[in-house]
């Protein structure tokens, strides 16, 4: 495992900034509002040839009675278990606060290493005389920096890196499948994620868009190793209207990138919203294998049809999704949870299959003879032969002698017999049509 660093302190001292300019990217949301990270969001690291985990937390305040700022605390506190190494930074523009001893209290309880940094030290020269001030939380020496220029970074994370563990063998990262929990907000993504690691991983609370970040656990069990990507809760545009929610759309919108397999949450009370399309739409546009879990299945009243129903209409407002399996399930009594690992391999199987160039035109021979290919005054369309140029999803070209020709139609009822030979199922299918002398790849 890389060695973990936990930046913590309390609430607007700068510890996102920080954390993206370590990262070198936007990856945590960076607003003046008290609490806008709520959750602890990981970035990877490198410094003098050392990978490394970057962990950004909640701001502490000690003592709050606010649900969230409480549930912010839990969420450092984990992180700070977790640390290999603790930055605790700290404001020179507030100075030293009773906030900041209770904090540095808190850390030093936790026996770890412990970095003491003061962000906001913007100006290169003699430092401010209040930067003294801090010695007095006894962890040593105080390193000057600034998040905003990047001034100090270098010393601190010098500083880290002397705490790390001794190196091991990197474990080998590319047999773990990419996992991204998407949905509307409040449909139990959280919940879900918390049933399968079994822990208080993310924050659960009633608060419609209380995880406004994409968060990444890793997961392993009999069947597989798994990052889970538990993503904030997509909303319709018209409410995005904080600059934060748009920040969320876009992490969803990355974590989908980022994965293999999309599980697309939908609440069993609700049935498929207009907004749960555009977010399966995203995963769909994206190539990603995608199974459609229908969760809170516990709250539905049933009769024996009632689950036959709801398929039908889920396959009738997702028309676009019909190879993507559906799972019932219940995240709150974890009903039916176990059997989505054989459903997140079995997907994730079916995106990475190839067929040889030879299956393929045997299907597409047996297509032809049982459906003539369409005509156009006169011009019948002829495909000469098919072939597969990629994977994730998989890709095929056909090679004709007129685009032009082929209908959309046609190209659906080709889709659907490669889908009937060859499974495929929980993956879009990719289909390009070239004109031969047209370059393949």
């Amino acid at each position: 495992m890389k060695p973990l660093v936990a930046i913590v302190g309390r609430p607007n001292v700068g510890k996102s900034m920080l954390f993206n300019k370590l990262i070198g990217q936007r990856l945590s949301i960076v607003e003046d509002t008290p609490g806008v990270t709520r959750d602890r969001i990981y970035g990877e690291c490198e410094w003098v040839g050392r990978k490394f985990t970057l962990v950004d937390t909640g701001g502490i305040e000690p003592r709050t009675d606010n649900q969230i700022l409480t549930f912010m605390r839990e969420q450092a506190q984990i992180a700070i278990d977790h640390a290999d190494v603790i930055v605790f930074l700290t404001d020179i523009k507030t100075g030293l606060t009773a906030s900041d001893q209770e904090v540095a209290n808190l850390l030093l309880r936790s026996g770890k290493p412990i970095v003491l940094a003061v962000n906001k030290m913007d100006s290169v020269g003699a430092p401010d005389p209040d930067y003294y001030e801090f010695y007095n939380l006894g962890l040593g020496d105080p390193i000057p920096v600034s998040a905003v220029h990047g001034h100090g970074t270098g010393d601190l994370l010098d500083a880290c890196v002397q705490y790390f563990p001794p190196e091991q063998e990197a474990e080998e990262e590319s047999d773990r499948i990419q996992v991204a929990i998407i949905g509307k907000p409040n449909v139990g993504k959280s919940s879900l994620t918390n049933r399968i690691l079994g822990q208080e991983r993310v924050i659960v609370s009633d608060v419609a868009g209380t995880t406004r970040d994409a968060i990444d656990s890793y997961f392993e069990n009999e069947t597989g190793k798994y990052i889970f990507i538990d993503t904030a809760g997509m909303r319709k545009k018209s409410k995005v209207d904080e600059s934060i929610e748009r920040y969320s759309v876009l992490r969803a919108t990355m974590a989908i990138d980022r994965a293999d397999v999309c599980l697309i949450l939908i609440d069993a009370t609700e049935g498929v919203t207009e907004q749960d399309t555009k977010v399966a739409g995203l995963a769909h546009e994206a190539g990603k294998a995608c199974i459609i879990v229908v969760n809170k299945w516990d709250l539905v009243e049933k009769d024996g049809k009632t689950m036959d129903k709801m398929r039908e209409d889920i396959r009738r407002d997702l028309s676009y999704m019909t190879y993507a399996p559906i799972l019932f399930i219940s995240a709150a009594t974890g009903q039916r949870v176990p059997r989505l690992f054989e459903l997140i391999n079995y997907v994730h199987e079916q995106s990475c299959t190839r067929i040889t160039t030879g299956m393929l035109n045997n299907v597409l021979e047996d297509a032809q003879t049982r459906v003539q290919p369409p005509t156009d005054k006169g011009r019948r369309l002829k495909i000469y032969y098919m072939t597969q140029v990629g994977v994730k999803p998989p890709h095929f070209v056909v090679f004709c002698n007129d685009s032009r020709l082929f209908h959309f139609s046609y190209r659906r009822y080709l889709e659907n017999c490669i889908r009937n030979v060859f499974g495929l199922e929980g993956t879009p299918i990719i289909l390009t049509v070239r004109e031969r002398g047209e370059k393949e790849g």
